[in-house]
């Protein structure tokens, strides 16, 4: 391991893949957008007083002992002076892409995992002679000029940069060279590994392992016979001998699916209820399909009744669509083969996917004289869309709506783009 400020880097030969990741992104934009936040304890999350979670802390809180995930209640009693800050997750999306495209400028194998966090390829004479370590400098100065801070971990594989990553932060650059990444690997605990969860942790401590070292040298059958195909596979990165693959990053259009979700500030269970938290979040989906001009022809419900205990279900739609009283009351139709009478949620989910050619399908036969058709339903969804743009999302609102107004965690509700 080299930590490159002080040192001038050796030539890199081989396979160079780098991971950046932004350092407290989601409060460092607040930061960024509010100077007098600067140099505070700022933390992105829902309220404490109604089942909140941290989003994330700023480098100030987390002195105090916030992280990630905490319990807002937690935060607030560990970092009483705190600012907090629901979170403006669209504009969290517009930093991330200027972001990507700083990387994408640099290798067209960009490969995001997370709103801040993506693998980029940068081997040399791929697409570059230049030292790779010069490029991860250089990309750490652009994002810079951009307002936020990222870490980046460079070596010869998505394991190596992933772990090398999380080494020094904030603003670190930590560079594992070619040869060095079994010396890197071999001390840490196996939980260091991506992948490597407390389950799976607590398994190999059982059968004697707890570092990368001891997994890189185990019996092969041994975990074969404890973890199936995961345990060659789990041998092979931690003896820094996975041979990684960087997507090229996909164009705009090729999202793959698009979700919202909403945890509550008091757990749901009463079938009315739960009917009417899937239609609540189906329009929260529905609108930012429609912002992105896509319509898709799977919908998939999710529900989470604990922390740790969460189950979804899917089905095909009779046609491509974004409007949510479409997939929304498919998606309650999934209601019963995931819930029953007495179980309680917490958290609701609904997502819309399939946005390739779909085969054609018959008109439905549901559809009666004096019933709102596909048209109809599109044209009042754009126009509640354009007032919500124009005049604010509380201009508008349905009794599902109005029925949760004030009963959610105060955590901004959660949207994925999956590509």
């Amino acid at each position: 391991m080299d930590d490159v400020r002080n040192n001038e880097p050796l030539a890199w030969v081989g396979p160079a893949v780098g991971l950046l990741d932004l350092d407290a992104f989601f409060a460092s934009v607040e930061q960024l957008d509010h100077p007098e936040w600067r140099g505070r304890p700022v933390i992105v999350g829902g309220s404490a007083e109604h089942r909140g979670v941290v989003s994330t802390a700023s480098y100030e809180a987390r002195r105090y002992g916030v992280h990630s995930a905490m319990p807002s209640a937690t935060a607030r009693r560990l970092c009483p002076d705190a600012i907090w800050t629901r979170g403006n997750f669209a504009r969290y999306r517009e930093v991330s892409r200027s972001v990507m495209d700083v990387l994408c400028s640099e290798t067209p194998l960009v490969e995001q995992v997370s709103i801040d966090e993506a693998f980029f390829d940068v081997t040399p004479g791929r697409y570059s002679r230049e030292s790779p370590i010069a490029i991860c400098r250089r990309v750490q100065e652009r994002v810079a000029e951009l307002g936020v801070t990222c870490s980046i971990g460079l070596g010869v594989n998505k394991t190596v940069a992933k772990i090398a990553s999380e080494r020094e932060k904030p603003r670190g650059l930590t560079v594992i060279f070619p040869g060095t990444e079994r010396a890197f690997l071999a001390p840490l605990p196996v939980g260091a590994m991506s992948g490597v969860g407390p389950a799976i942790e607590r398994r190999l401590r059982e059968i004697g392992i707890r570092t990368l070292g001891e997994l890189s040298r185990a019996d092969e059958a041994a975990l074969a016979r404890e973890f199936g195909v995961l345990g060659a596979r789990m041998r092979l990165r931690a003896s820094g001998a996975e041979r990684s693959r960087v997507a090229e990053a996909a164009a705009p259009e090729e999202v793959k699916s698009v979700s919202s979700e909403r945890t509550f500030d008091r757990d749901l269970a009463q079938r009315d209820e739960l009917v009417a938290a899937v239609r609540h979040v189906a329009a929260m989906t529905g609108r930012r399909l429609r912002r992105k001009g896509l319509e898709g022809g799977t919908v998939t419900l999710k529900l989470k009744f604990d922390v740790s205990h969460a189950r979804t279900a899917q089905r095909r739609l009779p046609r491509p669509t974004s409007d949510e009283r479409v997939f929304g009351e498919v998606a309650v139709g999934l209601l019963d083969e995931l819930w029953t009478p007495g179980q309680r949620v917490r958290l609701v989910g609904v997502g819309v996917s399939g946005f390739g050619p779909q085969p054609p399908s018959q008109m439905s036969l549901f559809a009666g004289e004096g019933e709102p058709g596909p048209r109809d339903r599109s044209r009042l969804g754009r126009v509640t869309d354009e007032l919500r743009d124009r005049f604010g999302e509380g201009v508008v609102g349905y009794g599902r709506d109005l029925r949760f107004r004030g009963h959610t965690t105060g955590t901004a509700p959660m949207h994925k783009d999956d590509e």
